[in-house]
C-alpha cells in the first residue's frame, strides 16, 4: 500500500495512541522487533494504508500523525523473526491489538488465520502461517479521554464500613424491568435511577464488577454456542470490552461510576492481568505474542518455545519485566485517575508476585504498588493463590492489602451443614481470622469474607444441592468443583415440600446472617439477597443467559428484607466491625471484656469446651464499651453490647449473659428460626434460658434500662 500521509518522529511516552488535540502520536514497546507499521483502517474495517513507524528509542517504536484525530480506526503489524524455539513468534501477516488501546470497535472473529503458525502441520507451531487475519480483528480506536466530570467525588469508605457486592454488568441487568431494553447489558443499564436505588436501599457501600476489559471468546465456546459470560480471557487491558458500552459511546462507563459515586457507593474492578486470551504455544497470536512473546510472557526456561502456565489458561505474564510491569501499573493508574474507580480485585493474584524462585510478598509488582502514590490509596483486593505447586498464599500479602478469605467461605459452609469439631476454626474466621492476617499491622478488613462469589454454588443452590449440575456447559458435568461443602436439606434440586424449603430458608439466613455480623469486610453474590438460583450450576462462566442473568421478578421479598435489615444492623453497630482485632481482656472502665466466648450453661468456655469433637454450636458476647470502639465513633460513644448464638444441630438451650448485674433484659433483634413471628420490642431476662432451635442463629441485644431502643 502507498504511504500517503507524513508521520512525525514524535515521542516514546506515552506508550499507545494518544491524541493532543492537533494529532495523535502512536508509541509501542518491542524489545526484539525489526520494524512496526502502523495500519489504519475506514470505518468498514477496510485497511486503507501502512505506515512504518520512524524512530525507536529504548525498545520503543514511535511515530505522530499531525492529521489524525479520535475515532481513527488502527492496529499494529510487526516484523521480526519467527522462531519459537527461541521465544520469538513474530509474524507481520497478522493485525496485533495495542496493548494500550483505550477502545476497540467490534469482536474478534474466529478463523484460523488468527495463528502464526498452520494449523494441521505435522510440525506443530514451527511453520508460519502468512495469510492476513485483519478482516477478522477488531480494530484499535483512537479516542479523546475527556469527560465532564462535574463535582464527582470519590465516596472514600472506609474500609470498617464497606459491605461489597459482587456482581456481573451484563447479568445484572439483562432481564430488569425499569431499564430500557437498549441499555441492558451495558453500562448505561447499571447505572440507570431504579438499579442504583435498588442498591442505595439495599444498603451495599461498593459494587465488585466482574471482569469488563476487553475479552475474547474462547472458539471452542462460540462452536458450542456459548459465551465467555464471566469475561476472565482478556486481550486488553486499558479498553472496556464492547459489549458492555451497547451501541453507545466510550463515556458509558464513567457516566456510570459519576451516578454510582453520587449515591456514596464505590465502584471495584475485578481485574485479571495474570494471563491473556492468546493461550499457550499452540493459542492465536492477536496481541503480545506477536508483538514481543519473549518479553510479555513467562517462557519455560531451558525450553522457550513453551509457556509458563500459572493462571491455568494456558501463559502467564512476566511482571517481572519491566516494561510488562509497566503496562500493568499504568493501566491500573488508567482506571483510578481517569474513570475513578475505587480499586481492584486482582484475579489469581499469587501469580502477580511471583519472581524467579516463585512467590514473593516483596516482588516488584507488590512493591510498586505498596509505593505508588495513586494505587497505594485505592481498595486493593487479593484472591491469594494460583494454580502453581506454592501458589495458595492466603495471609501472605502486604499490609495495605485485602484477601479473599477461602478458608472463611469453607468453614460457614462446613460449620451449617452440620459438620462437627469446627468451632474452633469458626471463631477464627468470625472474629477477622487474626490467625492468618494478624501481622504487620493489619486489620480485620484485610479478611474479605464471602460466603458464595461468581464461581460456585449461589447461596440458594448451596441449601438445595449436593451435586453440581452443569451439563448445559457441555463439558459432560467435569468441570465446576466438587467440593462445595453443601446441604441439600434432604432432597436434591427443587422441591414443593413446605418443610424442606422452610429450612432451606432458614438455612440462606443463618448463612448470610454470619456473614454480614462477622469482623472483616462481607462480600454478597448479587441475587442471594433474595434468592436467585442457577439451577445447580457451579460454574456458569460461559452461560451468557437465563442461567446466570438475575430474574427481577422471582425475588423472595422477605429474605431481602432481612438483608437490608441485616446490612443496616452492621452499619449501625460497629461492634460487628471492629476496627482492630479482638484481645479477649477486659481492662479498667470496661464491664466486660471486647469478646467473651460462652457455653449453653453460661460459662466462659474452657480449652476443653473448645476441643469437643460433636460440638455443633457456638456463643459469644461482644462487648460494645471497648476502647477501640469508642476511639472510632462520633462523640467517643460506646456501642451496644450483643450476644451471637449459633446452632447447627438440634435445640440447645443457652443461659442469656452477662450476669442479671450487668443488664436487666436482653432484646432479641434476629432469631432465623422464627423470623415472622418475633415480637415487637421481644425481650428475655437476663440470666435466663433462651432456646436456640435447630438449624439457627440468633442475636440478642442487652439493655441495661426498660426504656432502651
Amino acid at each position: 500500500m502507498p504511504h500517503r500521509r507524513r508521520i512525525w518522529p514524535g515521542s516514546p511516552y506515552p506508550l499507545g495512541a494518544t491524541w493532543d488535540g492537533n494529532g495523535v502520536n502512536f508509541a509501542l514497546f518491542s524489545a526484539h522487533a525489526e520494524a512496526v507499521e502502523l495500519c489504519l483502517f475506514d470505518h468498514n474495517g477496510r485497511e486503507v494504508e501502512r505506515i512504518h513507524l520512524p524512530e525507536y528509542t529504548d525498545q520503543v517504536w514511535h511515530g505522530y500523525l499531525p492529521e489524525a484525530r479520535p475515532g481513527l480506526l488502527y492496529g499494529y503489524r510487526v516484523h521480526g523473526p519467527y522462531d519459537p524455539n527461541e521465544g520469538h513468534r513474530f509474524n507481520a501477516a497478522k493485525l496485533l491489538i495495542d496493548p494500550y488501546a483505550k477502545a476497540l470497535s467490534g469482536q474478534l472473529l474466529w478463523s484460523d488465520t488468527h495463528f502464526g503458525f498452520k494449523l494441521g502441520n505435522p510440525r506443530a507451531d514451527l511453520v508460519i502461517d502468512k495469510r492476513d487475519n485483519a478482516r477478522f480483528m477488531p480494530k484499535c480506536r483512537v479516542v479523546d479521554t475527556a469527560f465532564t466530570w462535574g463535582d464527582d467525588r470519590r465516596p472514600n469508605r472506609p474500609w470498617a464500613e464497606t459491605v461489597i457486592y459482587e456482581a456481573h454488568v451484563r447479568g445484572f441487568t439483562m432481564k430488569h424491568p425499569h431499564v430500557p431494553t437498549q441499555h441492558r447489558g451495558t453500562f448505561l443499564g447499571l447505572s440507570h435511577p431504579a438499579v442504583v436505588d435498588y442498591l442505595v436501599k439495599l444498603g451495599v457501600t461498593a459494587v465488585e464488577l466482574l471482569p469488563v476489559h476487553a475479552i475474547v471468546d474462547e472458539r471452542h465456546l462460540i462452536d458450542q454456542g456459548l459465551r465467555n459470560y464471566w469475561g476472565y480471557n482478556p486481550i486488553g487491558f486499558f479498553a472496556a470490552d464492547p459489549r458492555y458500552y451497547g451501541a453507545s459511546s466510550h463515556g458509558d462507563f464513567k457516566t456510570m461510576v459519576g451516578r454510582l459515586h453520587d449515591a456514596g457507593i464505590e465502584v471495584i474492578l475485578d481485574v485479571v492481568y495474570n494471563h491473556t486470551a492468546e493461550g499457550n504455544h499452540l493459542g492465536p497470536t492477536l496481541s503480545y505474542k506477536g508483538i514481543d512473546n519473549a518479553s510479555y510472557y513467562r517462557l519455560m526456561p531451558g525450553e522457550p518455545e513453551h509457556y509458563e502456565n500459572y493462571s491455568g489458561c494456558g501463559n502467564t505474564l512476566q511482571l517481572s519485566h519491566p516494561r510488562v510491569l509497566q503496562m500493568v501499573m499504568d493501566s491500573l493508574r488508567y482506571w483510578v485517575e481517569d474513570m475513578h474507580v475505587d480499586g481492584f480485585r486482582f484475579d489469581l493474584a499469587a501469580s502477580l508476585a511471583r519472581e524467579k524462585s516463585g512467590f514473593d510478598g516483596g516482588s516488584g509488582f507488590l512493591d510498586a504498588v505498596r509505593q505508588d502514590p495513586v494505587l497505594s490509596r485505592v481498595k486493593l483486593i487479593a484472591e491469594p493463590w494460583d494454580i502453581g505447586g506454592d501458589g495458595y498464599r492466603l495471609g501472605a500479602f502486604p499490609p495495605g492489602w485485602s484477601e479473599w478469605n477461602g478458608q472463611y467461605r469453607d468453614t460457614v459452609r462446613r460449620f451449617w451443614r452440620g459438620d462437627g469439631g469446627l468451632i474452633g476454626d469458626l471463631a477464627s474466621r468470625l472474629t477477622g481470622s487474626s490467625d492468618l492476617f494478624g501481622w504487620g499491622g493489619r486489620r480485620p478488613w484485610a479478611s474479605m469474607n464471602f460466603v458464595t462469589c461468581h464461581d460456585g454454588f449461589t447461596m440458594a443452590d448451596l441449601v438445595a444441592y449436593e451435586k453440581k449440575r452443569n451439563d448445559a456447559n457441555m463439558e459432560g458435568n467435569r468441570d465446576g468443583t466438587d467440593a462445595n461443602y453443601s446441604w441439600n436439606c434432604g432432597i436434591e434440586g427443587p422441591t414443593e415440600q413446605p418443610k424442606v424449603r422452610a429450612l432451606r430458608t432458614q438455612q440462606m439466613r443463618n448463612l448470610m446472617a454470619t456473614l454480614l455480623l462477622s469482623q472483616g469486610v462481607p462480600m454478597i453474590l448479587a441475587g442471594d439477597e433474595f434468592g436467585r438460583s442457577q439451577g445447580g450450576n457451579n460454574n456458569a462462566y460461559c452461560q451468557d443467559n437465563d442461567i446466570s442473568w438475575i430474574d427481577w421478578d422471582d425475588q423472595d421479598q422477605i429474605m431481602l428484607d432481612f438483608v437490608r435489615r441485616l446490612i443496616k444492623l452492621r452499619r449501625d453497630h460497629p461492634v460487628f466491625s471492629r476496627p482492630r482485632f479482638f484481645n479477649g481482656v477486659r481492662r479498667p472502665g470496661q464491664a466486660i471484656k471486647d469478646i467473651t466466648w460462652v457455653t449453653p450453661e453460661g460459662l466462659e468456655m474452657s480449652d476443653a469446651d473448645w476441643a469437643m469433637p460433636y460440638a455443633r454450636s457456638l456463643g459469644c458476647v461482644l462487648g460494645g464499651d471497648s476502647d477501640e470502639i469508642q476511639a472510632h465513633t462520633a462523640g467517643g460513644r460506646a456501642d451496644d453490647t450483643f450476644m451471637l448464638l449459633m446452632n447447627a444441630y438440634t435445640e440447645i438451650i443457652f443461659y442469656t449473659l452477662p450476669p442479671p448485674q450487668l443488664a436487666l433484659a436482653w432484646e432479641v433483634v434476629i432469631d432465623t428460626a422464627r423470623m415472622d413471628s418475633i415480637r415487637a420490642d421481644e425481650t428475655c431476662a437476663a440470666g435466663s434460658r433462651f432456646p436456640v432451635k435447630p438449624h439457627s442463629l440468633a442475636v440478642l441485644r442487652r439493655r441495661n434500662d426498660p426504656s432502651d431502643q
